[in-house]
């Protein structure tokens, strides 16, 4: 079965909804408005089938010069262990370094699919001056990435991963 990698479009965001929806109620990704994926659909990748169907999606999304998080990264069933998300990750860190990225950050269930990927569990601290920075923004991802208390209990389970892209080597390894 052949798939495609593409940015994704506003014609896209139900279908990106309907991807991630699924696992909102598994408690794997948080639910958004459809209002908040149209406001970042050009964070958005999307793999469409030979049938022009949406078979998984995952978002860029660039919290400070050097830095980005992979966001709601999701596979239909029908999809899963195909290879798609590996695609959909590898594109996602292409774009991360074509933009001068050096660190991209995740927060996951599949801890072994992202180690797999050259992510390791995160421990190091944040510049002071960065932080206070960070602290000023009213996204919750850079809260995730902080690992501040108000966000906790969406997070419980999670682990937060990073990849140094300086020194990762970004291939089809990850299979």
């Amino acid at each position: 079965m052949s798939v495609t990698i593409r940015a994704a479009r506003p014609a896209d965001v139900r279908a990106i909804n309907g991807l991630v929806e699924p696992l909102t109620h598994r408690n794997i990704l948080l639910a958004k408005d459809l209002v908040s994926y149209y406001e970042s659909v050009q964070e958005f990748l999307v793999a469409e089938d030979e049938n022009g169907r949406l078979v998984g999606c995952g978002a860029l999304h660039v919290m400070w010069e050097d830095l980005a998080e992979v966001r709601t990264l999701a596979v239909a069933e029908s999809h899963r262990g195909s290879g798609v998300g590996h695609r959909m990750l590898l594109a996602l860190l292409a774009r991360a370094m074509q933009l001068g990225l050096q660190r991209v950050f995740c927060l996951t269930f599949e801890v072994d699919f992202f180690r797999r990927h050259g992510f390791r569990e995160m421990d190091e601290q944040v510049d002071p001056e960065v932080y206070n920075q960070l602290l000023r923004s009213a996204d919750e991802g850079v809260a995730e990435f902080l690992d501040l208390a108000r966000v906790k209990p969406n997070t419980l389970g999670n682990t937060r991963m990073i990849i140094d892209l300086e020194h990762a080597v970004i291939e089809d390894r990850a299979r």
